[in-house]
């Protein structure tokens, strides 16, 4: 199957969009409940969308934000996150964040399924780019962290990274320096984990190269370089300097002929080798992730350049945010878009950046000086 050029943001039709993370993240991460609101940039009036109820005060601020910016949107609003709802709009196709065994029982696509379940496996990952020789790290790839013993033990070269093979926000990933790292890093694990030991690569940068599926069809969508913390992921930047498509092809193409749908993304290292840059594929997320939200506002704004970032601030209601003179105008193509805005009510927003470099550097201060105000 080929793979199709820059289809733009969610194909033609009605959607009932639903992008509550709840049902796939780590328990206890504060705020993981408002995620929800970020896909009302992606969403347009023909659509419903359900919010989390306690997003409903925010409700008019975020509306008139987006106006002033040009950004269409759902006002068609269900104020509750019950999966239930996917099935019961006649002519209305899901648009999930993840599509797993809760979704698929009140959306019934097994295939589907099937493929998520299948990728989301680090360790069926690694096995399956094998297959299809896609450069991936050293990895050992273990059914069960109990089977872990000395001969395995002495092929370890650090830095490594121990990873449970089925982790959600990184929870259940180590990196380890040494041995001592690395026995404290497994003693954490039930001994029934399957997990994997992986190279740690010196990588120049990472970067998120995110595909769709629609009606068989694979669409390439956006690479974006990830902006890192250290190792901490803080968010991305459009355009890439690399965008090496072919490096994971076959992996997109693979997703394809076995059922995958909507949008997903590969985490690939950008490496400096003596035979010169090599793109090494780390992961595949089946789902949306964090930069398919300023992804999909981008494209629908024919905005070039971007970076999006998560911000604390001080204000816990988006009535009291001043972007003044720093919002989007649609006539410069440059300015602030809020794009997770449920996060305010803990202190948290998560923003694009639009305009060249120079310009999003002065808008990340001024907002930054604001914010703490």
């Amino acid at each position: 199957m080929s793979i199709a050029f820059d289809h733009g943001y969610l194909p033609a039709g009605k959607y009932i969009i639903n992008h509550d993370i709840m049902n796939c993240t780590a328990d206890g991460v504060l705020g993981n409940h408002l995620y929800s609101g970020r896909a009302l940039g992606l969403s347009e009036p023909w659509d419903i969308i359900q919010l989390h109820p306690d997003l409903e005060p925010l409700w008019p601020h975020i509306t008139a934000h987006y106006k002033r910016i040009g950004l269409s949107h759902s006002e068609n609003v269900i104020w509750n996150l019950d999966l239930k709802q996917l099935g019961q709009h006649v002519g209305h196709q899901p648009s999930v964040f993840y599509f797993g065994p809760t979704e698929c029982k009140y959306w019934g696509d097994r295939t589907w399924l099937e493929a998520v379940e299948y990728i989301n496996s680090k360790n069926n990952f690694i096995s399956l780019a094998n297959q299809l020789g896609v450069d991936v790290p050293e990895t050992i790839c273990l059914d069960r962290i109990r089977d872990l013993n000395g001969e395995i033990m002495c092929e370890i070269a650090f830095p490594c990274y121990l990873k449970a093979s089925i982790s959600v926000s990184g929870v259940g990933i180590y990196r380890c320096d040494n041995m001592l790292d690395f026995v404290r890093a497994a003693s954490t694990f039930h001994p029934d984990t399957p997990v994997q030991i992986q190279e740690g690569l010196e990588a120049e940068t990472f970067l998120n190269m995110q595909f769709q599926i629609i009606d068989g069809e694979v669409y390439r969508l956006v690479a974006s370089e990830q902006i890192l913390d250290g190792f901490a992921h803080q968010g991305n930047r459009v355009p890439s300097r690399y965008a090496p498509w072919e490096a994971v092809e076959p992996m997109a193409n693979w997703l394809s002929d076995h059922g995958m749908k909507g949008i997903f993304a590969f985490d690939v290292a950008v490496v400096q080798s003596n035979r010169g840059l090599q793109f090494t594929a780390i992961e595949c997320n089946p789902r949306f992730n964090g930069a398919s939200y300023p992804t999909l506002i981008a494209q629908k704004l024919s905005i070039p350049e971007w970076s999006a970032i998560s911000v604390k601030t001080k204000q816990i209601d988006l009535a009291d945010i001043d972007l003044s003179g720093l919002e989007y105008d649609p006539n410069t193509g440059q300015g602030i878009i809020i794009v997770n805005w449920g996060i305010i009510l803990t202190k948290k927003l998560a923003v694009m950046l639009a305009g060249p470099p120079e310009g999003q550097a002065i808008l990340k201060k001024e907002l930054e000086r604001r914010l703490k105000l």
